[in-house]
């Protein structure tokens, strides 16, 4: 998995770089790191990574800001986000933006690469059309789901998608019309437990709702199982 992939880490913490690009260079990765968002955006003026790892406390631009603006370019590239402990709120907003997933600090450097994994094992798994596979589009209401190529549209016209926003979908695609539970979503989407209190499957439901939805306070497709989960109607019936 690690062989030959890129990673970009913004991280204002010289101390926190060292540490990181020392350990993961030993697990095989090719590592960059920067400080700002500035030598960020010069770093990718040369480069192309395969996944970013964003501080959300940075000087100037924070790592919020960079993933929106980056999410607002169609960059689709994954990432994680590195937050203090206790910023749930931040946490959310951050995966409200498209973060992949996050990490609160301080962290273990052997977290860090086990969540580097699954998020770039997803987003291999997610872009690999190769191989056998089962149905591979998903066609309900306006929309056609394409998982083989990695792509939404509605009435043909493509919609950008983030690789946390295709894994869920990708999911419930394959399992309509079956209610999941959180912890079964999590597994099946993010290949790890959901931890107490983690609230970031809800956040990328509200993401999907958004992008899918006629009227996200109504879901029509990602229909809420109060106390247990969501259920996906491909073909928008009034109820599960």
């Amino acid at each position: 998995m690690s062989r030959n992939k890129k990673i970009l880490m913004v991280d204002d913490d010289a101390r926190m770089r060292e540490l990181l690009q020392r350990y993961l260079t030993e697990q095989g990765f090719d590592i960059k790191t920067v400080s700002d968002s500035a030598e960020m955006d010069t770093a990718l003026e040369s480069e192309q990574f395969d996944l970013f790892v964003l501080d959300l406390m940075l000087p100037g631009e924070d790592g919020l800001a960079i993933c929106r603006r980056l999410r607002g370019n169609n960059v689709t590239t994954p990432i994680i986000m590195l937050t203090a402990r206790g910023d749930e709120v931040d946490r959310i907003i951050g995966l409200e933006m498209g973060a992949d997933d996050y990490l609160p600090k301080p962290f273990n450097p052997r977290e860090l690469l086990a969540r580097i994994n699954a998020v770039m094992r997803r987003h291999v798994q997610n872009t690999d059309s190769g191989g056998p596979t089962t149905q591979e589009t998903f066609p309900f209401g306006d929309f056609v789901f394409d998982a083989a190529n990695r792509s939404l549209s509605k009435d043909g016209a493509n919609i950008t998608i983030t690789s946390g926003e295709f894994s869920l979908l990708k999911v419930f695609a394959e399992h309509p019309r079956q209610p999941l539970s959180r912890d079964r979503l999590m597994q099946l989407a993010r290949g790890r437990e959901l931890d107490v209190f983690d609230r970031s499957i809800d956040v990328q439901v509200s993401r999907l709702r958004r992008l899918i939805e006629p009227n996200p306070a109504q879901p029509r497709f990602l229909k809420t199982m109060w106390g247990f989960g969501y259920v996906f109607i491909p073909d928008g019936e009034a109820s599960a």
